[in-house]
């Protein structure tokens, strides 16, 4: 058995040496905590899973993905029809106002838009936006979006990526005000902001009647947390109501003593290894494709998600989460076979291996995990711990070419959230491979269900062969919470405070 590390027993005796003080609803003001610090609140210029849940509660989009059916329903838009395959027409919902007093109207989608598709604007995740190519005002409630060529997955891109913001006021004060101010038209506004560190949600009393449903709790205090040691630590003081991403061994531990609701839940984030395949770093040992294999090879996927992960994760062999639009796992594969995995190195022309720098940004120990896998069949991994935004910059630049990381797709349940970020020649696109890219764009653009299965098979067959990346596992999350918190979660990995109550 490989060295694989426990997580669990070390914090939950932390957290128990607290003291047992348990939260109370009394002042109707849900404690949770973010695990990172938020590059910004404004939704455009950050890419954090918890910068994604607190946009949710403060703004609204034009379509709404209902959780149950998997219909989309009307959020700010009311209705809307294809003109051509490149025009999308909405009719606006009336009487919508921002938390600020302004109007809602057909200019607020129409700055929105023209903004964050501007290169100019330089929003963090482009390829969440460049799909549509502009908005026209038709009247004062009803908006065209015209897209950059058929695009079939729009309607999913609008139901979670595209944050309507207030026009007048953000041609005033900008991303860096709307960070600082955050003003939309969801269930939530922010009530106070200490940037990084501390963000306090208050019931929105003028919400509009759209499917996300007026709040029932008050008020949601969220603090930056790194640590999940000293999150547990606050639920067990008090402190916190809530909090997920608890470690699998640690939620075992906190199931048995009964005192809080825990809840495991799939999600649609992927685990994967990024190899520079395209030498933007230099060249190296992971231009060669036997190294790359070998280094799929070389770690016992299934043994991760058996002793670290457990609960709803699977190991995953494709450049997708399953349950996405085009997505399939009929790919070549690479066992645990370390084996093989040396003699691939030997054909490559290591022998003995090599040393490397591992980077990595989230879940330490399965990092840990990995590069004891590597070191034996010989690659010596050098951990490089960072930030995920220092990380992301690094990679923008050629760097940071080797590494673990993971994807969530922004809970877009379309392969082209995945294959577009890494594999369409972005600043993470460590492939740079011309026929990939001609199969993703073929797939990403056409109407045709088949077309685009066919082109998607394509690609993700030959990512797959050629091992520029190597798939791991898909993540679940443990969620701990108080027995007076009433909360369901969902696979889109979107905590909704706007559906939770009180018992």
């Amino acid at each position: 058995m490989r060295p694989l590390v426990a997580t669990g027993v070390i914090a939950l005796t932390a957290a128990l040496s607290i003291g047992q003080v348990f939260a109370k609803k009394a002042d109707d003001t849900l404690r949770t905590a973010f695990s990172k610090e938020l590059e910004s609140v404004d939704f455009y210029f950050q890419s954090a899973r918890e910068g994604v849940v607190l946009a949710r509660q403060v703004w609204d989009g034009l379509v709404y993905r209902d959780q149950e059916t998997g219909e989309y329903v009307g959020n700010l838009a009311t209705s809307w029809k294809w003109i051509d395959d490149t025009t999308l027409e909405f009719e606006l919902r009336q009487g919508v106002k921002f938390h600020n007093g302004e109007e809602f109207d057909a200019d607020d989608v129409v700055h929105t838009v023209n903004f964050v598709v501007d290169p100019d604007s330089h929003v963090v995740v482009p390829g969440n936006v460049n799909w549509m190519k502009s908005a026209e005002k038709v009247d004062k409630f009803t908006v065209r979006i015209t897209t950059n060529g058929p695009f079939p997955a729009a309607l999913e891109y609008l139901s979670g990526l595209v944050a309507i913001y207030p026009n007048e006021y953000y041609a005033k004060v900008g991303p860096s005000g709307m960070a600082l101010k955050p003003i939309g038209t969801g269930p939530y506004m922010v009530d106070s902001v200490e940037p990084g560190k501390h963000y306090v949600l208050k019931q929105y009393e003028g919400y509009h009647d759209g499917p996300k449903g007026k709040p029932s709790i008050a008020k949601v205090d969220i603090r930056t947390i790194p640590d999940i040691n000293t999150q547990l630590a606050e639920l067990f003081s008090g402190g916190i109501d809530l909090v997920w991403n608890v470690p699998a061994d640690q939620a075992e531990q906190l199931t048995a003593m009964g005192q809080f609701t825990v809840a495991n839940e799939s999600t649609m984030r992927i685990g994967y290894i990024t190899m520079d395949a395209a030498a933007r770093g230099g060249d190296g040992p992971l231009t060669k494709k036997e190294v790359r294999q070998a280094i799929g090879h070389a770690i016992d996927r299934q043994a991760l998600v058996d002793n670290l992960l457990k609960g709803s994760s699977k190991v995953v062999n494709s450049a997708c989460f399953p349950s996405q639009f085009g997505c399939e796992q009929d790919v070549t594969t690479y066992s645990y076979d370390p084996a093989k995995a040396r003699a691939l190195l030997a054909e490559a022309g290591y022998p003995d291996g090599f040393s490397i720098d591992f980077y990595a940004y989230r879940n330490r120990p399965y990092a840990e995990a990995m590069m004891a896998y590597l070191a034996e069949v010989g690659i010596k991994a050098n951990l490089n711990y960072l930030q995920y935004s220092a990380l992301r910059d690094m990679q923008r630049k050629g760097g940071a070419g080797f590494g673990f990381l993971t994807w969530g797709s922004n809970s877009i349940n379309d392969i082209s959230a995945i294959t577009g970020q890494f594999f369409k020649f972005g600043d993470q696109d460590f492939a740079r491979d011309e026929e990939v890219k001609a199969w993703l764009d073929a797939g990403d653009t056409s109407v045709d269900e088949e077309v685009r299965k066919e082109n998607y098979s394509m690609a993700l067959n030959k990512i797959a062969e050629e091992a520029y990346w190597i798939p791991l596992f898909s993540y679940n999350s443990n969620y701990v919470f108080t027995k007076e918190v009433d909360f369901e979660p969902t696979p889109d990995e979107i905590v909704r405070f706007f559906d939770m109550s009180w018992k």
